[in-house]
């Protein structure tokens, strides 16, 4: 579970650290106040899209990280020790500067965007406000149909046989179409990759070509300057290192040429001679190794002119060769492998056919038993939530052509009166109906989710009254079992939390800043009051609160 968080500089939060339990933790505080930054926070350690208005005014950068306890979680264990990461705790950071630019570690180890969101989806999930507009969408109740019943794994392998059988369909069909193409483009590659196997152009030998033939062009010219140099260096008359000879003589006689500047100047002449007389060895060296060969340098000239004509052949770069003839090799190798093989191709297209086929039923059967379960469970938290005379259904239909979904389509039906048939969800629910169908099925989603951290963005919004205290009683429910965070605007359900986490937005002079806390038993009396309320707290609205409270507390008989 979730055990802390941590917000340096992001939006109008300048530093906060949080320490989170287990149970059923509310969220609370007035419109604005910031609650979404707590929530935005966590979903940046989550791997959502970050930007740079992310970042506090006038500040370089927002440090953000979250720590959880996964001793519970072996799925997370596995996918941390898999990658050879610490697996004791899991710290997710995320730094996002000013100009954008963002980088994340996953306990201590540099980690890309899409790692954080793997392993997140296994350390906590977010149910958001806007979950029941998803379900104006037909495509969404396969997916949560899925998800509900544990066949996400079955639905991308059969996604996974559903595109090997259309990309083997369309090469069959291809090649069918071709014919002779085919055999003609293979000629024309064996070809091109023969001329290269001659060519045996190898990983940077061009460039090594290249430094060749500007050291031969030039031998004579580095010969003749190098031994000039050298002779200017030590030549017995006249050289430099007989005039520094001289000159070192000629001081050293001088009286007090121990002493002062005169000692500091034959220091350096001393310096010089050694300098002078090592790069008159050198030069003579590499005098000595110069060699001029003229037949060497003819043949680097025509490998260079072999290498460049065949590149201008293939219209590519010189250095862009050893890479084209690597793909031509694969391309044929591709062709002769088979895959041209119109009967082969042909049963494997069958193969896959049948293999989808089988894969597809098998999920559809699984599909409509889960069906039947959802449907019964949705009904009874409906039950729960004001709307017992409603009939939920979630039906399941042939499609009327396979897809990477499978042969199935899905939908969500309601009847909200007795005595009228379930229709689309889509067609019938209002608003309100939509906000508590929604609600029932997230509480049993995350009823059935191995995941022990769940977060509830506004679900209640549309929900007042009674309905509302048994929403908070559902969600308590849930945070007995794990880890439940809510962020809401109903005192019913802020009082049934274990814990109360109050957000509050403080203006001081030029500088906005947002404040969290956890509330003890006077401080979630108040907030409730407010949440009951208004502004001003009279001692009936108190009363309320507390006696709200404390039924809230007590355990169920």
């Amino acid at each position: 579970m979730l055990t802390q968080l941590a917000i340096q500089d992001f939006a109008i939060v300048d530093h906060l650290e949080l320490d989170l339990t287990g149970g059923m933790t509310a969220i609370t505080g007035e419109t604005g106040a910031g609650k979404s930054i707590l929530l935005g926070a966590l979903g940046l350690c989550l791997g959502e899209r970050a930007d740079a208005g992310s970042v506090r005014h006038g500040r370089e950068r927002t440090d953000l990280s979250a720590r959880f306890d996964i001793q519970h979680l072996p799925a997370a264990v596995e996918w941390l020790t898999a990658r050879e990461l610490p697996a004791e705790e899991c710290l997710l950071r995320r730094v996002v500067t000013a100009n954008g630019r963002s980088k994340a570690w996953i306990n201590g180890q540099p980690a890309t965007i899409s790692d954080l969101k793997s392993l997140g989806e296994q350390l906590i999930q977010i149910h958001g406000q806007h979950a029941h507009h998803a379900l104006m969408r037909e495509e969404t109740h396969l997916a949560l149909l899925d998800d509900y019943a544990g066949l996400n794994d079955a639905s991308a392998q059969l996604a996974e046989t559903f595109r090997e059988w259309r990309n083997a369909r369309r090469q069959l069909k291809k090649l069918s179409e071709e014919g002779s193409e085919v055999e003609a483009k293979r000629q024309l590659l064996r070809y091109q990759v023969e001329e290269l196997d001659q060519l045996a152009l190898a990983e940077g030998e061009l460039t090594t070509l290249e430094e060749e033939q500007h050291t031969l062009a030039h031998a004579e010219e580095t010969l003749r300057e190098t031994q000039f140099a050298a002779d200017c260096c030590a030549s017995d008359e006249g050289g430099a290192l007989s005039l520094l000879n001289q000159a070192f003589a000629h001081l050293s006689a001088l009286p007090g040429s121990d002493k002062g500047t005169l000692a500091n100047t034959l220091a350096m002449l001393s310096d010089a001679r050694i300098q002078v007389e090592e790069a008159s060895s050198e030069l003579n060296r590499l005098a000595s190794t110069t060699e001029l060969d003229p037949e060497r340098l003819a043949w680097v000239e025509e490998r260079m002119t072999d290498v460049h004509r065949i590149a201008r052949k293939h219209h590519v770069a010189p250095e862009e060769l050893c890479a084209l003839h690597a793909d031509l090799k694969r391309e044929v190798a591709q062709l002769e492998e088979g895959g041209n093989d119109l009967e082969a191709l042909s049963a494997r297209v069958v193969e896959l056919r049948e293999g989808y086929r089988q894969e597809a039923k098998k999920l559809t059967e699984n599909r409509q038993k889960a069906a039947l379960r959802l449907g019964k469970e949705v009904q009874q938290q409906l039950g729960f939530l004001a709307m017992g005379k409603a009939r939920f259904e979630v039906e399941v239909t042939a499609k009327d052509a396979p897809s990477p979904e499978g042969l199935d389509r899905v939908q969500f039906l309601i009847s909200a009166n007795p005595g009228q048939p379930a229709r689309p969800l889509t067609k019938v629910a209002s608003g309100g109906e939509l906000s508590r169908i929604s609600l029932a099925i997230q509480v049993v989603a995350a009823t059935h989710s191995t995941v022990p951290s769940l977060v509830f963005d506004e679900v209640d919004v549309g929900i007042s009254g009674a309905t509302a205290e048994i929403v908070g009683q559902l969600l308590r429910k849930l945070g007995e079992n794990g880890q439940v965070m809510t962020v809401t605007h109903l005192p019913q359900v802020a009082a049934q939390a274990h814990q109360h986490l109050h957000i509050e937005k403080q203006a001081k002079r030029d500088t906005t800043l947002t404040q969290m806390a956890l509330l003890d038993e006077q401080g979630r009396i108040s907030e409730l009051a407010r949440m009951l309320g208004g502004v001003t707290l009279s001692d009936q609205t108190l009363a309320h609160a507390r006696e709200m409270l404390h039924a809230s507390q007590r355990p169920p008989h």
